[in-house]
């Protein structure tokens, strides 16, 4: 329990309600990571010193690769590839050259220091950025701050007050937190992160969620109220943060940490129960994957195998370059062999909207809405060569294990029907080479956009699987972009036209005779994976580290009550009530 400091009068107790952002719970000192603005200075330079400046800008950028590259590598040691992906938007950031070049002509121009120059470049586009409308370009401002920062301080010759110098446990308590900033913290100092800015989808917050840190964001003010040293407890399941607690409040939360850390061993201890429900039937929890790294977590959780694996990841350790055929195949063959017996369904290259690959995307412009545009298959339709390369690579590795293969955002039948007959023309390359592959490998459709969902029937004639994407499904149907922090709370899978189309595309599968299995982040969600299981999904795929409560839910489930809990939920028509039902369905159980 915590304690207020001897010969001290106890401060008022706060409440400030955010954003959860990653779950737990945390009591422990605030540490106050104030991240002020550097002082660039201005001054003339001689016109036969500019190359010298110059000179000095090339050697920070060359300082600031090295640094990224490094915590890049800190990253996938300690978290796996896709957290570390986060530092090739950075790495990008760093070799844009309308970046770069503008400011080199304003050192020529204007005769001053390349700090200011730099700094008055970066803090243009931060602006532009910062004034767009669309989410994906706002998220940009933070990884051109943080690298500009990085650029600044090599220039300066300092040295940034990192998170790594924290050497007890605290709650960092900060206006926002870099990926960065992130990677360099200790594991057991950091107890938790609470921020002013951020939503869900920050890149900071899918940090803290590797690193299983409680988060609670988007605070607003937090920062200027809380105090180094002010005692501090962060709920990051209600987004909640408590400071300088009463004794009560204090006692209530020791309780709830108690009351939930013992939930935890009794979902662990049934980690090797088979995952049959209270009335024996089975069901399949498979886990999502971005690469090798995942497969240990896979086995340890007992997982059903790879519902998704996703392939970009190792496109996105290198955004200069492309992996070729040899490249991708022994990473490939590495994987589904790690997950033998299991299988393994790996998802075609989903690369575009947040995941940008300059080398992949080069000459294709900026787009005003990328979550829209060329990216996932209509990307690969339109760039051939690559997509051969990568299906060549998974086909070749089919012949080492359990293998799927599944095309991201098909939006129409001609879509899948293309894509289906180039798989085919891979497949008749590599027969007539005499390279061995799976020749029976089974093809499926993701079920992400309004379109594919109504047309299900059509799809699934031409499918052997679906696995429906439920995070864009939801985004789509409603036109919400859930990482808007404005308009967040219209972002509601209860609405009733989406479970409606939930029901039609999992109803159509059954009829067509295909499986079925649902991969996005209401698989893993208490409240919703008993009913997408009792509408009849063959699998739910999720983080390998939700399964064990997943599990544990499911065992203490039965036909009855699922088939119950299903005529409530559509009989009702308010989000709300939905929510209420199915919430309470899984509390009566996750006991």
């Amino acid at each position: 329990m915590l304690q207020t400091a001897p010969n001290t009068i106890q401060k008022q107790e706060i409440l400030i309600r955010g954003i959860a952002a990653a779950p737990g719970i945390a009591q422990g000192p605030a540490f106050v990571f104030l991240q002020d603005g550097l002082d660039v200075p201005c001054y003339p330079v001689e016109e036969a010193a500019l190359s010298g400046e110059i000179g000095r800008f090339e050697q920070a950028l060359l300082a600031t690769r090295k640094q990224i590259s490094l915590l890049r590598d800190a990253v996938i040691e300690r978290l796996g590839q896709g957290e570390a992906a986060i530092f090739d938007a950075h790495l990008l950031a760093l070799e844009d050259p309308a970046l770069i070049d503008e400011t080199i002509q304003t050192v020529y121009k204007k005769k001053l220091n390349i700090e200011h120059c730099f700094h008055a470049v970066a803090e243009k586009y931060i602006a532009f950025f910062s004034k767009l409308e669309d989410e994906y370009f706002k998220e940009r401002v933070s990884d051109i701050r943080d690298v500009a920062q990085r650029i600044l301080r090599n220039m300066l010759g300092l040295s940034k007050c990192t998170l790594s110098a924290i050497t007890d446990r605290r709650v960092i308590v900060a206006e926002d937190v870099t990926p960065s900033d992130t990677a360099t913290l200790e594991i057991g100092h950091a107890i938790a992160i609470i921020t002013d800015a951020g939503n869900r989808t920050s890149h900071a917050v899918i940090m803290s969620r590797s690193l299983r840190i409680p988060a609670v964001v988007g605070l607003i003010s937090a920062s200027h109220q809380i105090e180094h040293d002010d005692a501090v407890i962060v709920d990051g399941y209600e987004g909640l943060v408590i400071v300088n607690p009463t004794d009560e409040t204090l006692a209530s939360y020791e309780r709830i940490s108690r009351s939930r850390g013992d939930f935890q061993r009794k979902v662990l201890s049934e980690v090797e129960l088979p995952s049959l429900t209270s009335d024996g039937v089975p069901f399949r929890l498979s886990a999502n994957v971005n690469g090798v790294e995942d497969i240990e977590s896979v086995h340890k959780y007992r997982a059903g195998g790879v519902g998704l694996f996703r392939t970009e990841s190792i496109f996105l350790k290198n955004s200069q370059q492309v992996p070729d055929e040899e490249t991708q195949f022994d990473y490939y063959r590495a994987l589904i062999a790690a997950a033998l017996p299991d299988r393994v369904i790996v998802r075609t290259l989903d690369i575009g909207g947040d995941k940008q690959h300059s080398a992949l995307l080069a000459g294709t412009g900026s787009e005003p809405n990328p979550f829209m545009g060329f990216r996932a298959i209509r990307y690969c339709l339109e760039r051939k060569p690559d997509f051969r390369t990568q299906l060549r690579a998974i086909l070749r590795a089919s012949a080492y294990g359990r293998v799927k293969i599944m095309f991201p955002m098909i939006s129409s039948l001609d879509e899948l029907l293309q894509a289906k007959d180039f798989l085919a023309q891979t497949a008749a390359e590599l027969k007539a080479e005499g390279v061995a592959f799976d020749e029976n490998i089974a093809v499926g459709s993701m079920i992400e956009i309004p379109s594919a969902a109504v047309s299900a029937e059509l799809l699934a004639d031409h499918c052997d699987f679906f696995s429906i994407g439920t995070n864009d499904l939801v985004q789509y149907m409603l036109a919400v972009d859930r990482g808007n922090e404005r308009i967040a709370h219209l972002y509601e899978p209860c609405n009733p036209a989406v479970l409606q189309i939930l029901r039609h595309v999992i109803q159509t599968a059954k009829r067509k005779k295909i499986d079925v299995s649902v991969c996005g982040e209401l698989a893993g969600d208490s409240a919703f994976a008993p009913l997408l299981f009792a509408l009849g999904a063959d699998s739910l795929s999720m983080t390998p580290a939700v399964i064990p409560e997943m599990r544990y839910l499911l065992r203490r489930s039965n036909s009855t009550d699922l088939n119950e809990l299903v005529s409530q939920v559509y009989s009702e028509h308010d989000p709300k009530k939905i929510y209420q039902i199915l919430r309470r369905f899984a509390n009566e159980r996750l006991v």
